[in-house]
């Protein structure tokens, strides 16, 4: 298995390129030496970006917090150096995944096939380039810029390989979840004439996660538009006591907006769906988010006159966690109640 961070593996990805006079052969991939054919020890995907079929995480590591700058244009000159049209300043937590798959699944084909599950997924494109024409006068300007050793994102998240290769494709996009906005920048090349046949294609994934701020109540035109594009909408202003049913009066504000929404789309009919973090035992979690969706929809209908009929009570327990149960931040978002299309 590779080891990222070996001297070794380093001089080799530095001096990958310079090498003449081999030949690769796609074959070989499967037992190359210098390919780990495993998931790097400690590694995972991204939960929100599917990983390509048969391909293996070289490389992972994440930062909880840093700057990010996310190209969303082509490269173009700046004085006597280059830089992008539009660029993103970002700052949040940054996870970056290296990927190979062998070479029988060129570029251009694992481009194509990301930016279609990306749609797929609900992410919004915001640039993609395929090749010189799309990324600027050489992509691997782009590649230099971005990765080399004076880019702005290489240093401080490290690498496997280095991104350089043949038939550059680069993709960055963006996801709105449940409080929270992500960003990934997607770049893939080929690796084909190089030494022992180290031929194949690599994928050099970054997420960039911006938590957005909590405003503790949401308007009925929030909850339209995400019912609208998602089909549900967290309620982040519906408090209960701590391990109960009981409605704090501090919701009230919420519940109120909550009945404008209702009212105002009176054909419709929704889920009010109860939600905890996974502390507790899963049978208790299940009953405590039945009877806290009950405890809503009860005020709902008897202090604001919405129809019982348009209102189905359900309880899911810890079983859709929206952030990792491991921290006090994931659990508190977790605990939650949501409106749900029927």
């Amino acid at each position: 298995m590779i080891k990222s961070k070996t001297a070794v593996m380093m001089l080799f990805a530095m001096f990958l390129f310079t090498v003449s006079g081999f030949s690769a052969d796609r074959n070989l991939y499967e037992n190359n030496q210098w390919v780990g054919h495993r998931d790097v020890a400690g590694s995972r995907d991204y939960p929100l970006v599917s990983r390509f079929s048969g391909s293996i995480i070289q490389y992972c590591k994440t930062l909880k917090w840093d700057k990010y700058t996310l190209p969303v244009s082509p490269i173009v000159p700046d004085g006597g150096g280059k830089t992008w049209k539009k660029k993103l300043n970002l700052a949040g937590k940054i996870t970056r995944l290296q990927y190979t798959v062998s070479r029988d699944n060129n570029s251009a084909y694992v481009y194509a096939n990301y930016l279609t599950a990306l749609k797929n997924a609900g992410w919004k494109i915001l640039f993609t380039g395929n090749g010189d024409r799309q990324l600027g006068n050489d992509s691997r300007e782009w590649c230099n810029y971005y990765y080399g050793n004076d880019g702005l994102n290489l240093g401080r998240y490290g690498n496997s390989f280095n991104p350089e290769g043949d038939n550059h494709c680069y993709i960055a996009a963006e996801y709105q979840d449940e409080g929270r906005t992500v960003y990934a920048a997607i770049y893939i090349t080929d690796y084909e004439n190089s030494p022992k046949g180290l031929a194949f294609t690599l994928i050099t994934q970054d997420t960039i996660e911006i938590q957005a701020p909590k405003t503790g109540l949401v308007t009925a035109k929030v909850m339209t538009d995400k019912i609208r594009s998602r089909g549900h909408v967290s309620l982040d202003g519906v408090y209960f006591e701590s391990g109960k049913a009981t409605l704090k009066r501090s919701s009230s504000a919420q519940l109120k907006t909550i009945a404008e929404f209702l009212k105002a789309h009176g054909k419709r009919k929704y889920y009010i769906v109860g939600h905890t973090d996974n502390i507790g035992t899963y049978e208790r979690n299940m009953a405590l988010s039945l009877n806290r969706a009950k405890a809503v929809k009860n005020v709902l209908v008897q202090r604001f006159g919405i129809p019982v009929t348009q209102l189905k009570a359900c309880g899911v327990g810890p079983v859709a966690p929206v952030l990792s149960n491991e921290t006090e931040d994931g659990r508190a978002r977790n605990r939650r109640v949501e409106i749900a299309e029927q």
